[in-house]
């Protein structure tokens, strides 16, 4: 059965309210509701507006029930178009067209094929959340701590101390034997017996050089 409303005069543009009235065809009319309730568009009151009275002449005037009609059309027609003008450059008048709209909201019952929102699926255990310890098991822990024995961070970091090495080993002088002592003192004359013989050279040659 179909059942209608109609609001006439209206201070909006026809094309601005059909935009509004494709995206409401063949919807239930609770959900045709909302939709225009989060509309950014002006229009969309004047056409909830409508669809609320054609919802309140099918339940009180045919007795049908609310949640079972199905929006079938909504008909938007041009009415009368107030002419103003603005006066503008050299005397000229600019035309302003004020134009209004006749709607039709036509409802229609539908027993059975309204889309019912499904219940809520139970949501998953969240990762993060833990359960409340019981009492029991409270009790359980805190007998544990009692028991083992109390430890602190300063035992856990502290590590086994490495045995140092002896410094004394690498730093002890190093002892000659006495083969290699006699060696060393068996070269130093020789180096004075050449020191010796280059200066009786020297003062030869000099007094060789003054006796000629």
């Amino acid at each position: 059965m179909e059942v209608q409303a109609k609001a006439k005069w209206v201070r909006t543009s026809p094309r601005k309210v059909r935009l509004v009235a494709r995206t409401l065809r063949n919807l239930p009319v609770s959900e045709a509701l909302v939709a225009c309730s989060f509309m950014p568009k002006a229009a969309a009151r004047d056409v909830a507006k409508v669809i609320r009275s054609a919802q309140a002449n099918a339940e009180n005037n045919f007795n049908l029930v609310k949640d079972d009609l199905v929006i079938k059309d909504i008909r938007v027609e041009p009415g009368p178009m107030l002419k103003r003008g603005q006066p503008r450059a050299m005397g000229r008048l600019f035309s302003i067209f004020k134009r209004t709209s006749h709607i039709t909201a036509i409802v229609e019952d539908r027993p059975g094929v309204a889309r019912r929102r499904t219940a809520a699926l139970p949501r998953a255990p969240q990762p993060t959340s833990r359960p409340a310890p019981t009492p029991a098991a409270a009790a359980a822990a805190r007998a544990a701590a009692a028991i083992e024995p109390a430890t602190t961070e300063s035992d856990e970091r502290v590590a086994p101390a490495r045995p140092k090495k002896a410094k004394a080993e690498s730093k002890a002088p190093v002892s000659k034997t006495p083969a290699e002592g006699k060696k060393t003192e068996a070269k130093k004359p020789d180096v004075k017996k050449t020191e010796a013989k280059k200066k009786d050279d020297g003062k030869k040659d000099t007094k060789e050089k003054k006796s000629k």
